[in-house]
């Protein structure tokens, strides 16, 4: 889809569906689409008289065409007789991505260890599909992937409005299917994914290990890839060491570009630091930046944290901004992460979640397979994220007694010696109780 005019042609044939050629042609053979102007669609048509018959009868219709489109609503705008040359864009804040407008290139600050994979997204955004598809982002947590991929998203839809742009991450992506199973609605889940024109996936790890997903993205990813659609992947590691995915999918994964990004150098922190703080309105003294620059190393996310908090220290307290204050204001942060201890609460949630698995069916008697391996990764995570004892445990799961809990937690220990894939489920789950308390 190119223009207003590409999509309103796709409209017009959803609409056959829904009334006769005859009506069609009777109330929309001389209408033409003006724009699309983020949450709603502008059309013309020269008669007055036709406008009164399509506004009190058939808008309805054009939304719904709509909604099928873009899985979105739009509100649809007719003009009339001599409205045409009157009309002006609509200038209303963008319902594109809401919450993400910060999130563009003209924000993210460029160092040696992301300028390759900043380079690539921007070469993605600024031509989509022509090179690098697919293009596969990789690292660490907090180090700037989903930025990225929300200022490709952002810079594509400027240029290219009537673009189908779908964001989506990988967990996500298994629960809708997972909805759309239950629901008998595989077709509508399939054709909301495969008719993208830009397709951004975040986080794509979760779906490795998972049959049913991996084979939806198996023929979402060759259907996009064969109708020259940009796709985009962000994960924690390359393809090639997501043991639990399936091979053809790490070959596709690695058919476009691969880039990485590795936590930011002294430099890259420094001008992060002083971007933030401009943003916000403030000058940090040059003792400040170079405490925080040198004692927040561990990602970017940290750092805006970091700097949010210094600021926020600074007009709740009326305090003047100098190292002494820097220190009181963020000391926690300074803490190692091993330190912050979740609630067994916490883990078992992100377990279910992993496994699919209900809460009550992962604390009580079910014997499954999955739901017992569930049980017993979750007692082993309550016991290495925690300071729970084993009899403690042992309640959280219908008052199990010690030797069964301590049973467990050898048997997962044994299996993640030997087990790679074991090993790396436990990374999965670990990054999501993690992601609580960051």
């Amino acid at each position: 889809m190119n223009s207003a005019a590409d999509i309103w042609k796709r409209i017009l044939l959803l609409m056959e569906g829904e009334m006769t050629a005859t009506t069609i042609n009777t109330w929309f053979d001389d209408a033409e689409a003006v724009s699309l102007e983020e949450n709603r669609f502008i059309l013309y048509t020269p008669s007055d008289f036709k406008k009164g018959i399509i506004e009190s009868r058939y808008v309805p219709v054009v939304k719904k065409a709509l909604f099928e489109l873009f899985s979105a609503d739009f509100d649809v705008v007719l003009l009339g007789e001599g409205e045409r040359d009157k009309h002006t864009p609509q200038t209303a804040a963008s319902s594109f991505l809401p919450g993400t407008e910060e999130y563009t290139f003209e924000r993210f600050v460029v160092g040696n260890s992301n300028k390759f994979a900043h380079a690539a997204a921007v070469a993605v955004a600024e031509n989509p599909a022509q090179s690098y598809n697919p293009l596969f982002i990789y690292g660490e947590s907090g180090l700037g992937k989903t930025h990225l991929l929300y200022a490709i998203a952002h810079t594509i839809h400027r240029a290219h409005p009537s673009y189908r742009i779908v964001y989506i991450r990988g967990d996500s992506f298994t629960n809708e299917l997972i909805q759309a199973i239950r629901e008998g609605k595989n077709q509508d889940f399939r054709e909301k994914y495969r008719s993208a024109d830009v397709f951004l996936m975040d986080d794509v790890q979760f779906i490795a290990g998972r049959d049913s997903t991996q084979e939806e993205m198996f023929h979402t990813f060759n259907t996009l890839y064969e109708a020259k659609k940009q796709i985009v992947f962000t994960s924690d590691r390359p393809p090639k060491e997501m043991l639990r995915l399936e091979d053809r999918l790490k070959t596709r994964f690695e058919w476009g570009l691969l880039a990485d990004i590795q936590p930011p150098d002294y430099e890259t922190r420094m001008a992060i630091i002083k971007n933030k703080a401009i943003r916000m309105g403030v000058e940090l003294p040059e003792e400040v930046l170079t405490y925080v620059a040198e004692n927040i190393t561990a990602n970017v996310r940290q750092i805006e944290g970091t700097v949010n908090k210094i600021l926020a220290f600074r007009d709740l307290l009326g305090n003047s901004v100098d190292a002494g204050t820097v220190t009181r204001a963020v000391r926690d942060m300074f803490k190692d992460p091993t330190s912050i201890l979740p609630s067994a609460s916490v883990i078992i949630e992100e377990v279910c979640k992993f496994y699919t698995i209900e809460d009550d069916a992962l604390r009580g008697q079910g014997r499954t397979k999955d739901t017992a391996q569930a049980r017993q990764i979750a007692m082993y995570l309550i016991r290495n994220m925690t300071s729970l004892s084993l009899k403690e445990i042992g309640k959280e799961f219908d008052n199990r007694d010690h030797t069964t809990v301590l049973h467990s937690i050898d048997r997962i220990e044994k299996l993640k010696n030997s087990n790679p894939e074991i090993a790396e489920v436990l990374k999965d789950i670990k990054t999501n109780i993690n992601a609580h308390y960051e």
